[in-house]
C-alpha cells in the first residue's frame, strides 16, 4: 500500500488551507446532529472513465481530517467506469469534515488531465509528438492545482509564472523604441543564458524579424495551421531556425491540424475550461 503522507504532492499546508476554507468556523451541520462517537466508511469510486488526478491529495486531505485511507489507484493512469479509488474510514464528523473538499478536488483535476489527454492521445495517435504545454491561464490561486492535472493528462507546462522563462511579448515591444528591438533582445539573452529566448508575434512579417534578432522560439498568436506552415517554408527559404509553438485557440479539434503544419510545441489553455469528471461517493455506518 503507497504511503498515504507521500502520495500528495500539495503540502499539508496548502491542503489545510483548501480545508479551511470550506470549514472555517466548523461544520454547523454535522456538529448539530447527533454524531459524535459514530463511525462511517467513505468510498470513492469513478462514475465514467476518467483520466485520474489529485487522489493522492484527496487522500491525505482526508488523513488530516483524521481517517485512515487506504488508494485503490493512482494520479496519472486511466481509469475505467466504476473503479475504485479510495476508501476512508473514522469518525463520521471527520469524514463528512473533508468530503466535499476531497470530492470536489478530484473532479475538477480529472476533467482538466482528461481533456489533456486527450490532446495529447489525438496527436500521438496521428504520429506526432510535438508536446502539449498548458499555459498559466488557469484561475488566479489554483496553479499548483491546474499544474499536477495538467501533469497528470501527460502535458507539460509552458510557463509557470514571469520567473521562470523568457518570453517577450508584442506589448514589451510597444513600450520599447524600435532601434532598441535587437540590441535588447541579445541583452537579455546575455543576462539569461540558460534560458531559451521566446518571443511572441501576431504575423509572418514579425515572426521572421523576431527571428532574425535571435528568438529561439516563435510563440505563434492565433495563426491558423496553414499561416503556420507558410511560415515554416519561409523561415527555411531565409536561413532561420526557430521552433514554432502556436497558441491561442490551440484545442483538441485543430491539435493535428497545428501539428501536421509543422508546430513543435502546441501552446493551449483549452484544459482549464473542461467540465469537471464525476466521482461517486458513497458513505455508510463502518
Amino acid at each position: 500500500m503507497p504511503d498515504i503522507a507521500m502520495t500528495s504532492r500539495l503540502s499539508d499546508t496548502q491542503l489545510l488551507a483548501l480545508l479551511h476554507e470550506d470549514v472555517p468556523h466548523g461544520d454547523l451541520t454535522t456538529d448539530g446532529l447527533p454524531l459524535a462517537g459514530v463511525n462511517a466508511r467513505m468510498s470513492f469510486h469513478a462514475r465514467g472513465a476518467l483520466q485520474l488526478s489529485g487522489i493522492g491529495e484527496a487522500a491525505r486531505l482526508l488523513t488530516l481530517c483524521g481517517a485512515s485511507v487506504t488508494l485503490s489507484a493512482m494520479s496519472g493512469q486511466p481509469v475505467a467506469a466504476g473503479t475504485a479509488l479510495l476508501d476512508a474510514r473514522g469518525s463520521a464528523p471527520a469524514l463528512l469534515r473533508g468530503w466535499k473538499v476531497a470530492q470536489t478536488l478530484v473532479e475538477y483535476l480529472c476533467g482538466i488531465a482528461g481533456a489533456t489527454a486527450a490532446i495529447v492521445q489525438a496527436v500521438r495517435a496521428a504520429g506526432f509528438h510535438c508536446p502539449v504545454a498548458c499555459t498559466r491561464k488557469n484561475p488566479p490561486g489554483t496553479r499548483a492545482l491546474t499544474a499536477l492535472a495538467v501533469r497528470d493528462g501527460g502535458g507539460i507546462l509552458h510557463r509557470l509564472g514571469l520567473s521562470e522563462t523568457l518570453l517577450v511579448f508584442p506589448e514589451h515591444r510597444a513600450l520599447m523604441a524600435a532601434q532598441d528591438w535587437p540590441g535588447c533582445l541579445t541583452r537579455l539573452r546575455g543576462q539569461q543564458p540558460e534560458k531559451r529566448l521566446v518571443v511572441e508575434v501576431g504575423s509572418s512579417e514579425a515572426a521572421l524579424d523576431a527571428a532574425a534578432a535571435g528568438a529561439e522560439v516563435l510563440q505563434l498568436e492565433r495563426f491558423s495551421p496553414a499561416e503556420v506552415a507558410d511560415l515554416r517554408g519561409r523561415l527555411r527559404a531565409a536561413g532561420l531556425r526557430a521552433s514554432l509553438a502556436p497558441a491561442g485557440g490551440v484545442n483538441l479539434a485543430n491539435a493535428v491540424d497545428y501539428a501536421r503544419a509543422g508546430a513543435d510545441l502546441l501552446v493551449t489553455s483549452s484544459p482549464y475550461a473542461a467540465p469537471p469528471a464525476e466521482v461517486q461517493v458513497r458513505l455508510r455506518p463502518a
